[in-house]
C-alpha cells in the first residue's frame, strides 16, 4: 500500500506558490495526481488550461476563479470542477494565502494560452 507521509511528500517552489506533491506517478499513483498548494496573498494567477478535468478543493483562505468571462470567489470547503480545455485564472486578492488540493488525472499537461505544453512537475 503506496503511502506518502506529509513529511516525505515533495515540495515545489514557484513564483507565489508552493506546491507539495502527494500521489503522482513517483509516488505510486497510476491514475490520479494529487497536491496540495498554497498562492500568496496578491497572487495575480495566470491564465492557462489543462488537458483534463482537474478539481480543486479548497481548504483555507479566499480565491477568485476566472472561467469562461465570469467571476465567482472560491471559500474554504467549496470545492471546483475545471473543464478539460478551459482557460482559466485563479487569484488570491486578499491579504491572506490561499490553500487548497487539487486532483488531475496521470498524464495531463497545463498550457498558457500560445504557449507550450508543461507537465505538472508535482504531478509526475
Amino acid at each position: 500500500m503506496p503511502l506518502i507521509k506529509s513529511t516525505d511528500a515533495p515540495t515545489f517552489t514557484g513564483p507565489g506558490m508552493t506546491a507539495v506533491g502527494l500521489a503522482a506517478p513517483s509516488r505510486g499513483s497510476t491514475e490520479n495526481s494529487v497536491w496540495r498548494f498554497t498562492l500568496a496573498a496578491g497572487n495575480p494567477g495566470h491564465e492557462h488550461s489543462v488537458s483534463r478535468e482537474e478539481i480543486f478543493i479548497a481548504l483555507a483562505g479566499r480565491a477568485e476563479i476566472t472561467l469562461d468571462g465570469e467571476t465567482r470567489e472560491l471559500n474554504a470547503g467549496d470545492a471546483l470542477i475545471i473543464p478539460a480545455h478551459t482557460n482559466f485564472r485563479l487569484a488570491v486578492p486578499g491579504a491572506e494565502p490561499f490553500e487548497a488540493v487539487a486532483i488531475l488525472p496521470v498524464g495531463a499537461y497545463a498550457q498558457a494560452p500560445g504557449g507550450d505544453r508543461v507537465a505538472p512537475p508535482w504531478a509526475q
